[in-house]
C-alpha cells in the first residue's frame, strides 16, 4: 500500500530535476565526508523547503529525525602508521634466524640449477654515479611502525575499497538497467490507491532520501526504491543492508538478497527513471571517465581449482570473561583523578627522565590534580577573542608536546578533561614539509581546532615567520599556540569549581591515526568507552593500587597512552616513562629503571627488547625477577615472536620468567583487542603455530612444519579483553563470518572501543557499525562491532592469532600478501647489511587493476652498482621462492633520502605518493613487469563485414579507434634491386660478390678516428667460405649445430655470421666476457652457449685464452665449453657445395639477449623473417648502394645486430662502424666520423645520445674549430626498446645546433624483443628539402598521466597538470618473429 502510495505521488508530485541532482550531489558529499552532518541537514532542509509545506499532518522534521545515513565512501579499516625509529643495526631488527635460512636456502636453489646469479646488462660506455650525497642518519631511529614494523599493512584493492561507485553507476551512466522489474501496481493484493496528496508527497521524499543514500552501495545491484517504504511513514525507515554490516533495526521483510535483488517489489518505469537521475552525480569522480568494460579487455584470471579451501564449521562469536564488579570504583577518569589528588597528593605519579637517564621531575597525583585545575580554568575564563571566551565547552584542543616531556602532556591531557574540552594529541611538526603534515592540519580544520597548547622549550623550536610567530604550516588551520608553562597559568578563583561528572557517551579526546592512503582521521574515544576501557586492562593485567609501570612507548596514543597515561591515573599507580632519546642513547635503560624501581610491569615494544639484546653485553647486574608482566604492544605484528623469543633466551638467567611475556593486540579504532595473562590471572599457556604461508595467502589456516621454506611461525596474543565479544569476518563484501580455518578480520563487541571517525559519518557506519551475518544471512547479534584492521583466527583455548593487518594487505591475483612478510624476507637476504639501517618500504600500486608489489630500500652510502644489483637479484629471488609473487618495480635511493615519519621511521604513504608522481629519484631500479603483470589486455579483434563508412560513423559516435595501425605491404611495392630476387641474405652476399666484387660494404673506425679495417662485397665472401671450411673441416660440424660468436665488434664477427649460413650452421652472437670482470660476465657467457645449445664456439685467440684461462675457471668449469675455435689464422680454403637451406621457414639465427632481471631470451629468425627485416628497412630507411651511413650501436641482439650486420649486404649500401666501447677513451668520435663523412643517416643508442650531451657538453667550440660539421645529417635515429627519452633528446638536438645539427633530424625508432624493428623514422627532411619545403617538427602530444594508469589516452593541452609529453618514433615497419624464453 506505501509503496503504491509513493508510486502514485512520484507520477502526480515529482520534484524538479534540478533539486534531484542537487540532493544526489550532496549525500555524495555527506558520504565522503566533505560536509558535516549538520551542514547536511541545513542544506537538504533549505532544498527542500517549498515542497514540505506541500505535506499535511507530517512533522516538517520528520525526514532528518527517521533518516539513518546509508553506506557511505569507505576505505578498509586501517591501522595506524605510527612513526619509526632507527639504529644503525637497524638491518638485525626484523631478523628470524628460521625465516633467515629458509630465504638462504631458497636461493641456493638456483645455483643448484647450475644457474649463474644474473648480471647487470649494462652498458660499455660510463655510467653516471649518484651526485648527490647525503650524511648518515644520526638523529633519528625508528619504531615498529616505520620500514620494519610498521603497523599500518593491507592495501584495498579496487573491489575491497567501498569508495568506489562505479560497479553499478557506470551501468546507469551507459543506461542499463537497474531494476528486477516495473510495474506501477502495488506489491501487496488488494492495496488501495492513494488518497491524500500529502502523503504521497511525504512518500515521494521519503524515497528520494532513501535512494540518495542507497547509491553508494557498490558491492551489489542498487536496491528496489520500494523496499525503503513501508507502511507507516512515522516508523524509523529501515535501511538497505550495507556493504560493512546490515544496520540496526533492520527488517528482514525488506531486506535485499546478496545480489541486490529485492525480495518483494515491483516498480514503475517512472519511479525508476526518477531512481536513476537521483543516482547520477551531477560530475562523476574523475576515474569513471576512465573505466571501460576491462572484463572484455582484460585477459580474467582464472582461479586455481588445486588452490587451498576452508574446510571447517561456521565460526561462532567468541565471549570474553565478564567485567567484575569492582566496589568503590570511580564513576568516571576524573572522579579517580580528584579521589587520589585530594587523598593521596604526595603519592608519585608520573617520574620524567633525562637523555641520561636521570629522573628530572616526579609528578605527584596532587601536583597533577592543582596543575590541571589551573589549566582548566585558565582555558575558560582566561582566554578571550572579541571579549568572548576563545574556548568553550566541547571545543577540541591540540595538544603538541614532544615524546621527551610526558609531565607537561599530562597536565594538558587531564587539564582538558576537566575543562569539558576535548583534546587532540598530534606530533610537533619540524619543519613545514613534514611528511603527512598537510594531513594533520586537515584533521585539525575538519575538527575545528583552533587553539594548540605546548610547552615554552617546544614553541620556541617550531619554525618561525619573520614576524617572529610560529609559521602556519602547510594545510593547518590558522592556530593560537598558548604556552602552558607555570607562569601563564591562573590561579581558579575560589568559588569555582570544575565539573565531575560520571562517564557518558560525550567525546574525551580523539586520536589520530594515518591511512593506508595517508590522510588523517581522528577516532573519537567517548567518556565511557574511556572508562570502560581501564576497567578491562585494569582486569586483565591485574594491576593494583601503588604499582610501578615503565612505559617505553609513546605516551600520547595507543598502548603508551592506555596505559600510562589513562589506566594509570585510575589505578595509583606510578609510572616511569623513557624517552625516546634514553632509548637512542642506551637501549638498556628501560631494563635498568624496572630494576632500580622494582617496576612489577613493562611496557615495550619487540623493536624495545631486539635493542636491548644488542646492548645486554655491557650490564651484568640485570634482575628482572619483579617483572611479573611484560606487556609487547605490537605482539599484532607476526614477527615480533622472534625478538620474544630472543629476549627470553638471554634474559631468563636474569630473573625474567617465560611467562611474564605479553604479547597484545590493538588497534586505534577498537583499542586492546586481546592481551595474554599470566597464570595467576588465570591465563591459558601460550600458544604458537607454524602456518603454511601460500595457504595464508588464500585466506586458509593450514598447519606447516619448520623445515619448510615458506612458513610463517606466529605466537597468540592472548584471551579476548572482558566484556567483549569477537568474531572473525570475511575482509571483502557481506561481512560473513569466516570458518575456523579460515583468515578474515577481527571485529569486536564492547563498550571500550572508539565510537566514530571524526566528521566521517559514512567510513564511521562502515567500521563502527558492522553486524556480522552467518552464511544463512541471520545477524549475530542486534548489536553493532567495530571492525580492528587485524586479520586473524581464533585458534585452540579461545587464543586470538594475528597474521597480519590491513594496512599491509597486497592482493595480487586473489592470492594475499603481507607488506611485512616481504620486508622480513628481503631483509634475510645476504648481505643483510646492505640496507641503511633496514629501511625498507613495501606497498602496492594498481596496474591493470591488480595490485603490483614495489620494494623501495635505502642503500648504504657505501654500496656499489654492482652490489647493489646482485642484491636485488637475489631479493627478486627470494620473494619468488618464499611468496611465490613478482616484484613490480624494486627501487634503491641513496641513504636518508625517504620521507620521514615524525620520529624517523618511513612515511609509507609519502613515499607511494613520490613514487606515483615520479619523485622518488632512485639510484638504482629493476623493472619486472613481465614477471607479475600477467594479465595483459587481449587484442582487440576488428569485427567482419564492417566496411570504411560504418567504421567512420561508428568512431564519430563512440568517440573510439581501433588501436591498430598497419605499415605498407612490402610485398606489393616495386623495387629494381636485384637482390629481392633473393630470399636468403647467403645468396645477395654471393651475387654481390660477383656482379660488384669491389664495392665497399663495412668501414670499421678506432678510437683514434682511423680506419682499422673494411670489407668489400668479394672480401666479405671469401673471409666467409674460410670461416665456412674451418667449421665443416675442424669443427666437424652438420647443418643445423648451433654456433656462438664470441668476438668484439667488427667486421670479424660478420665474416663469421656469413661464413656460419654458407656452412648451414645456426649464428648466435655474444658479447665477450669483459677481462676486468669475468666473475659477472662470464656466467652470462655460459649461459647463452648451454641455453642455446652451441655445438662449437668462434672466437679470436685472446678470447679463447680468456676462456680458458684460471681466472675464469673461478667463474664457470671451463671443462664444459664446447668444442673453441680461433678464425684469425684460418688457411685460405673455398667451400665445395655452399648450403643452401630447403625452405624459407628454416632457422636463419638466434638473436639471444639477457634483461635486467637476470632472464635470458632468445627470438628464433628464419630466413623469411631476416630477409622481411632487412626488406622494411631498406624500403622505411630508402637504403641503396651509394648510401653511407654511420652506425654506433652494440652489434649482439635486436636492431643493433640487423643493422650492423645485415642489412649492408642486403640494401648494398657502406656502413660505417663505430664500436660504443671506443668512445670511452674518445667520446667525440662518433660525430667526427659522421662529420668527415658527410653522413646523411646514422643511428645511436640513448647512452651513446647521453656520454656525447655529458662529455661534449662544454666542448662544441672545440669541435667547430675542428671541423665538425653536422648540417649534413638528415635522419640520426635512436634505436631503443623503450619510451622515447623527450628531454635527453632535445638536450643534444639544442647542444649540437650550432655545428649545424637539425633538431628534426633527430627521431627515434620503436621495437621490442619480438619485433626489433616495429617504427623507424623515414628520411621525412630529404624528401622535404628535394621539395623545396620546411621540414616539420617531430610530432609531440602531451597525454593525461591519471587517464594513462587507467589505461585511456586523453590528450590535454602542454603545461596542463599531470600532464606527459610522448614523442612519435616513426611510422610502423612490420614483420613476424617467434619467441622462446629459458
Amino acid at each position: 500500500m506505501a509503496a503504491e502510495r509513493g508510486g502514485c505521488c512520484l507520477e502526480a508530485v515529482p520534484l524538479p530535476p534540478e533539486v534531484r541532482e542537487s540532493l544526489a550531489e550532496l549525500e555524495l558529499e555527506l558520504s565522503e565526508g566533505d560536509i558535516t552532518q549538520k551542514g547536511y541537514e541545513k542544506k537538504r532542509a533549505k532544498l527542500l523547503a517549498r515542497y514540505i509545506p506541500l505535506i499535511q499532518g507530517v512533522d516538517p522534521s520528520l525526514q532528518a529525525e527517521n533518516r539513518i545515513p546509508g553506506s557511505s565512501q569507505a576505505t578498509a579499516a586501517v591501522s595506524k602508521q605510527q612513526k619509526s625509529r632507527s639504529t644503525n643495526s637497524r638491518d638485525e631488527r626484523f631478523r628470524s634466524d628460521v625465516h633467515t635460512e629458509a630465504v638462504q636456502a631458497a636461493l641456493a636453489k638456483y645455483k643448484e640449477r647450475k644457474m649463474p646469479m644474473p648480471s647487470k646488462r649494462r652498458s660499455v660506455l660510463v655510467h653516471s654515479s649518484v651526485e648527490t650525497y647525503t650524511p648518515p642518519d644520526t638523529s633519528s631511529a625508528s619504531e615498529d611502525e616505520g620500514s620494519l614494523r610498521r603497523q599500518g599493512r593491507i592495501t584495498s584493492t579496487p573491489f575491497q575499497s567501498h569508495s568506489s561507485v562505479e560497479p553499478w553507476l557506470n551501468r546507469v551512466i551507459q543506461g542499463s538497467s537497474t531494476s528486477s522489474s516495473a510495474s506501477s501496481t502495488s506489491s501487496h493484493p488488494g492495496g488501495k490507491p492513494a488518497a491524500a496528496s500529502s502523503a504521497a508527497a511525504a512518500a515521494a521524499t521519503v524515497l528520494a532520501d532513501l535512494m540518495a543514500h542507497a547509491q553508494l552501495d557498490n558491492h551489489s545491484a542498487p536496491p528496489d526504491v520500494t523496499t525503503g517504504l513501508v507502511e507507516h511513514l512515522h516508523h524509523e525507515r529501515p535501511q538497505v543492508a550495507s556493504v560493512r554490516g546490515i544496520p540496526r533495526g533492520y527488517n528482514s521483510s525488506i531486506l535485499e538478497t546478496a545480489d541486490g535483488v529485492p525480495v518483494n517489489s515491483r516498480v514503475s518505469s517512472k519511479i525508476q527513471q526518477l531512481l536513476n537521475t537521483l543516482k547520477r552525480p551531477k560530475r562523476p569522480p574523475l576515474k569513471e571517465f576512465f573505466v571501460d568494460d576491462f572484463e572484455e579487455l582484460l585477459e580474467v584470471q582464472q582461479p586455481d581449482p588445486n588452490q587451498p579451501k576452508p574446510e571447517g564449521g561456521q565460526m561462532t562469536v567468541l565471549k570474553g570473561e565478564p567485567l567484575g564488579v569492582v566496589t568503590n570504583w570511580p564513576p568516571s577518569l576524573l572522579a579517580a583523578l580528584q579521589r587520589w589528588g585530594t587523598t593521596q597528593p604526595k603519592t608519585p605519579c608520573l617520574t620524567a627522565l633525562d637523555t641520561t637517564g636521570k629522573a628530572i621531575y616526579t609528578l605527584t597525583y596532587g601536583k597533577l590534580w592543582s596543575r590541571s585545575l589551573k589549566l582548566a580554568y585558565t582555558l575558560l575564563n582566561k582566554l578571550t577573542s572579541k571579549n568572548e571566551p576563545l574556548l568553550k565547552p566541547g571545543h577540541r584542543v591540540a595538544l603538541v608536546f614532544p615524546n621527551s616531556d610526558p609531565v607537561m602532556f599530562m597536565v594538558a591531557f587531564y587539564g582538558c578533561l576537566l575543562a569539558d574540552l576535548v583534546p587532540v594529541p598530534i606530533e610537533v611538526p619540524l619543519t613545514r614539509k613534514d611528511a603527512g603534515s598537510q594531513q594533520i592540519g586537515f584533521l585539525l580544520g575538519s575538527c575545528g581546532v583552533t587553539l594548540a597548547l605546548t610547552t615554552d622549550v617546544c614553541q620556541k623550536g617550531l619554525p618561525k615567520a619573520q614576524t617572529g610567530e610560529v609559521v602556519t604550516f602547510k594545510g593547518w588551520p590558522r592556530l593560537v599556540w598558548f604556552v602552558m608553562d607555570g607562569k601563564h597559568l591562573a590561579k581558579p578563583a575560589k568559588d569555582w569549581h570544575p565539573q565531575v561528572r560520571d562517564a557518558s557517551a560525550d567525546i574525551a579526546y580523539i586520536e589520530y591515526k594515518t591511512s593506508k592512503e595517508g590522510s588523517a582521521m581522528g577516532i573519537t574515544i567517548s567518556h565511557a568507552s574511556m572508562l570502560a576501557h581501564c576497567h578491562a586492562l585494569t582486569q586483565s593485567c591485574g594491576y593494583s593500587e601503588a604499582e610501578t609501570l615503565t612505559n617505553v612507548l609513546d605516551f600520547k596514543r595507543e598502548a603508551g597512552l592506555w596505559h600510562g597515561v589513562l589506566t594509570s591515573v585510575m589505578n595509583r599507580m606510578h609510572v616511569v616513562s623513557i624517552p625516546y632519546a634514553l632509548m637512542k642513547v642506551n637501549p638498556l635503560s628501560w631494563i635498568q629503571k624496572v630494576c632500580s624501581y622494582k617496576a612489577r610491569v613493562a611496557v615495550v615494544k619487540s623493536r624495545d627488547m631486539h635493542w636491548s639484546l644488542l646492548a645486554q653485553r655491557d650490564q651484568r647486574d640485570v634482575n628482572l625477577s619483579s617483572l611479573r608482566m611484560l606487556i609487547v604492544a605490537d605482539g599484532a605484528n607476526p614477527w615480533s615472536i622472534s625478538s620474544c623469543d630472543a629476549f627470553l633466551n638471554v634474559f631468563q638467567s636474569r630473573g625474567l620468567r617465560p611467562e611474564v611475556i605479553c604479547p597484545c593486540a590493538s588497534s586505534s579504532e577498537a583499542l586492546t583487542v586481546a592481551i595474554r595473562r599470566p597464570p595467576d590471572l588465570g591465563g591459558p599457556p601460550p600458544g604458537k603455530a607454524v602456518l603454511s604461508m601460500n595457504c595464508l595467502s588464500y585466506s586458509v589456516i593450514r598447519v606447516d612444519t619448520e623445515e619448510k621454506l615458506s612458513v610463517l611461525t606466529v605466537q597468540d596474543v592472548g584471551q579476548v579483553m572482558p566484556g567483549a565479544n569477537v568474531c572473525v569476518v570475511k575482509v571483502d563484501g557481506t561481512p560473513y563470518l569466516c570458518k575456523t580455518d579460515e583468515v578474515g578480520e577481527i571485529c569486536v563487541n564492547s563498550g571500550a572501543t572508539g565510537t566514530a571517525y571524526y566528521g566521517l559519518l559514512g567510513i564511521t557506519k562502515n567500521v563502527f557499525e558492522t553486524i556480522p551475518v552467518t552464511a544463512a544471512g541471520v545477524p549475530v547479534s542486534d548489536q553493532p562491532f567495530t571492525r580492528t584492521g587485524l586479520l586473524g583466527f581464533i585458534g585452540p583455548d579461545s587464543l586470538v592469532f594475528v597474521v597480519g593487518k590491513l594496512d599491509g594487505l597486497m592482493v595480487v591475483n586473489i592470492r594475499k600478501h603481507n607488506a611485512d612478510d616481504v620486508v622480513a624476507t628481503a631483509l634475510a637476504v645476504e648481505p643483510m647489511k646492505f640496507v641503511y639501517r633496514g629501511r625498507i618500504a613495501v606497498f602496492s600500486v594498481t596496474v591493470l587493476h591488480d595490485d603490483r608489489i614495489v620494494l623501495v630500500a635505502e642503500q648504504r652510502p657505501d654500496a656499489s652498482e654492482e652490489d647493489s644489483f646482485q642484491w636485488m637479484s637475489r631479493v627478486l629471488q627470494a620473494i619468488d621462492s618464499i611468496h611465490q609473487v613478482g616484484v613490480y618495480c624494486l627501487a634503491l635511493v641513496p641513504a636518508n633520502t625517504l620521507p620521514k615519519a615524525p620520529l624517523g621511521g618511513i612515511h609509507i604513504s609519502e613515499t607511494k605518493q613520490r613514487f606515483l608522481e615520479g619523485a622518488l629519484h632512485p639510484c638504482n631500479v629493476l623493472m619486472c613487469p613481465h614477471t607479475c603483470v600477467t594479465n595483459l589486455p587481449k587484442p582487440r579483434q576488428k569485427q567482419p563485414d564492417v566496411g570504411p563508412a560504418s567504421m567512420i560513423v561508428g568512431n564519430l559516435v563512440a568517440g573510439k579507434r581501433i588501436a591498430q595501425a598497419s605499415g605498407r605491404d612490402v610485398t606489393q611495392l616495386e623495387d629494381n634491386d636485384q637482390a629481392r630476387k633473393f630470399l636468403y641474405l647467403a645468396d645477395v652476399l654471393q651475387w654481390r660478390a660477383q656482379t660488384t666484387p669491389d664495392h665497399p660494404l663495412f668501414l670499421l673506425l678506432n678510437s683514434k678516428g682511423t680506419v682499422a679495417s673494411t670489407a668489400s662485397c668479394v672480401q666479405l665472401h671469401k673471409k666467409a667460405e674460410r670461416v665456412a671450411a674451418a667449421l665443416m673441416e675442424k669443427g666437424r660440424l652438420n647443418v643445423g649445430d648451433h654456433v656462438a660468436l664470441v668476438y668484439p665488434p667488427g667486421v670479424d664477427l660478420i665474416a663469421t655470421f656469413y661464413g656460419c649460413l654458407y656452412a648451414g650452421c645456426t649464428p648466435i652472437t655474444v658479447r665477450p666476457p669483459h677481462p676486468q670482470n669475468l666473475a659477472t660476465t662470464l656466467p652470462t657467457v655460459k649461459m647463452i652457449v648451454e641455453v642455446s645449445k652451441s655445438a662449437c664456439i668462434l672466437t679470436t685467440q685472446g678470447i679463447m685464452k680468456l676462456l680458458k684461462s684460471k681466472e675464469a675457471a673461478t667463474a664457470v668449469d671451463i671443462k664444459t665449453w664446447p668444442t673453441i675455435l680461433d678464425t684469425d689464422d684460418i688457411p685460405k680454403k673455398k667451400v665445395a657445395n655452399i648450403f643452401r637451406p630447403p625452405s624459407p621457414d628454416m632457422l636463419a639465427y638466434l638473436d639471444f639477449s639477457v634483461s635486467t632481471t637476470g632472464i635470458l631470451a632468445g627470438v628464433k629468425m628464419s630466413h623469411a623473417a631476416t630477409s622481411a627485416l632487412c626488406r622494411s628497412v631498406k624500403l622505411q630507411c630508402e637504403l641503396y648502394p651509394s648510401r653511407q651511413i654511420a652506425i654506433c650501436l652494440d652489434p649482439y641482439c635486436g636492431l643493433g645486430f640487423a643493422l650492423w650486420c645485415l642489412c649492408s649486404v642486403y640494401s648494398g649500401h657502406q656502413s660505417i662502424l663505430v664500436p660504443p666501447l671506443e668512445l670511452e677513451s674518445n667520446v667525440s668520435l662518433w660525430l667526427s666520423a659522421v662529420s668527415q663523412y658527410k653522413v646523411r643517416v646514422t643511428f645511436c643508442s640513448y647512452s651513446v645520445m647521453e656520454m656525447c650531451t655529458k662529455g661534449l657538453g662544454t666542448q662544441t667550440d672545440v669541435l667547430r674549430m675542428k671541423g665538425v660539421n653536422l648540417s649534413c645529417v638528415r635522419t640520426c635515429m635512436v634505436v631503443a626498446e623503450e619510451r622515447p627519452r623527450i628531454a635527453l633528446t632535445q638536450s643534444f638536438s639544442k647542444l649540437f645546433k650550432d655545428l649545424g645539427l637539425s633538431a628534426r633530424s633527430v627521431s627515434t625508432t620503436f621495437g621490442c624483443r619480438v619485433n626489433v624493428a616495429i617504427c623507424l623514422q623515414p628520411n621525412r627532411l630529404r624528401k622535404l628539402a628535394e621539395q623545396g619545403t620546411a621540414g616539420p617538427d617531430p610530432t609531440t602530444v602531451y597525454v593525461d598521466m591519471r587517464a594513462l594508469r587507467h589505461d585511456r589516452v586523453r590528450l590535454v593541452e602542454r603545461g596542463s597538470p599531470h600532464s606527459l609529453p610522448l614523442m612519435e618514433s616513426g611510422k610502423q615497419t612490420l614483420f613476424l618473429a617467434k619467441i622462446f624464453s629459458a
